[in-house]
């Protein structure tokens, strides 16, 4: 299996501070530990430089408030002046796989089907031939496999 997160990492940083964004998720299960990470994730980075944080509850999101200055201080020792500037942490809706639970998930197919490459094609036909619209084609159909495979279980 092909993995794209440098190629998006890449273009991610051409967008400048939202490229932030990117550095922030990678550091977070490190900097909070696994326990956190599964019940709390970096959502978007405000203009300002508020790193908005979806936790999976009202009462996470009370606990990591309080919790707020350690974090932020770890974050920044990871991150440098690449940190977010304040933390807020309110419900919503967090990644379908949580960080460590990877292996857990329902195994990814080695190969698309030639149905899920074409699929995936025609999403980014419309985005040229850069290397940032392949590497979304080849999650695509990835992820269309995978679908694809969840369905015939």
């Amino acid at each position: 299996m092909e993995r794209i997160g440098e190629d998006v990492e890449r273009e991610l940083s051409r967008l400048g501070p939202k490229a932030r964004m990117g550095e922030i998720v990678s550091a977070w299960p490190q900097v909070v530990g696994e326990a956190i990470a599964h019940n709390a994730w970096p959502a978007r980075l405000r203009r300002d430089g508020t790193l908005q944080v979806h936790t999976s509850s009202a009462a996470w999101a009370f606990e990591l408030a309080q919790l707020a200055p350690r974090i932020a201080s770890s974050l920044r020792l990871a991150l440098g002046e690449r940190a977010p500037k304040a933390l807020r942490f309110a419900p919503g809706p967090l990644p379908e796989t949580a960080p460590g639970e990877a292996g857990r998930s329902a195994p990814c197919p080695s190969s698309p089907s030639p149905q899920a490459v074409e699929r995936a094609r025609l999403l980014v036909v419309n985005m040229g031939e850069s290397e940032l619209a392949c590497a979304i084609a080849r999650a695509a159909a990835l992820s269309l496999a995978k679908t694809e495979s969840s369905h015939a279980l």
